[in-house]
């Protein structure tokens, strides 16, 4: 067995910054991640678990890791969590997307 530390595992480095501690605001699609997995995870659909999205969240690429903030890590475990499941499919997911995309195109600003 190798002792080789993953990318997410960043248990007795140097930290590089402190870590803010002060409250900040969410962001509305924030909150509806949040909803989502609350949702999922209930008792009544059962869909997603701790540990499943632990496993998800480690599961990206380093540089993928680095590169997302906690919900978008968060929404790339859920999505990729789903998709395994076969809850829906790419195409599902990417047609969706789409319709989404049209309407916020058709919004003013």
């Amino acid at each position: 067995m190798t002792d080789r530390r993953r990318h997410h595992d960043m248990g007795g480095l140097p930290d590089s910054e402190p870590v803010p501690t002060r409250e900040h605001l969410f962001e509305p699609w924030e909150k509806r991640v949040d909803a989502i997995k609350a949702l999922l995870s209930d008792d009544k659909r059962n869909l997603l678990t701790t540990d499943e999205m632990r496993r998800g969240i480690e599961d990206l690429g380093a540089d993928a890791y680095e590169r997302y903030n906690y919900y978008e890590r968060w929404i790339s475990s859920i999505t990729n969590t789903l998709l395994q499941k076969k809850v829906f499919t790419v195409d599902e997911l990417g047609r969706k997307m789409a319709e989404i995309e049209a309407r916020q195109e058709d919004k003013p600003l």
